[in-house]
């Protein structure tokens, strides 16, 4: 299992970017899914997931500025990132993940290429 993440780019502190994960149908409608970062020399670290039935979790330093949605029937996942900061500068990637009663998130596909976001201060 493998998604594709789209949409990064270059953008000023403040702006806003919309990226996109593209899948096929049957792993879309029967998975949660989630983005993840890594910034270089870092380790890559959840951002935001979203579950089957559109519950949605943020990691402390986006919430308020990034927003994540899904369309089961387009197969693919938003992720809205405005108020973009020079911290948030990373690859970014989609993946499958299985949600924990704690909440927690864990990928178990295969990471595709990611998307560079990257923010000027």
């Amino acid at each position: 299992v493998q998604l594709q993440a789209s949409g990064g780019g270059l953008v000023q502190a403040g702006g806003s970017l919309s990226l996109y994960c593209a899948g096929s149908g049957g792993i879309f409608s029967g998975n949660d899914i989630a983005w993840y970062r890594q910034a270089p020399g870092t380790g890559r670290e959840l951002v935001a997931g979203i579950t089957i039935n559109g519950i949605t979790k943020f990691t402390d330093s986006v919430k308020d500025r990034f927003t994540i949605s899904r369309d089961n029937a387009r197969n693919t996942v938003y992720l809205q990132m405005n108020n973009l900061k020079p911290e948030d500068t990373a690859v970014y990637y989609c993946n499958v993940a299985r949600v924990f009663e704690s909440g927690d998130y864990e990928p178990f596909g295969s990471w595709g290429q990611g998307t560079q976001v990257t923010v000027s201060s």
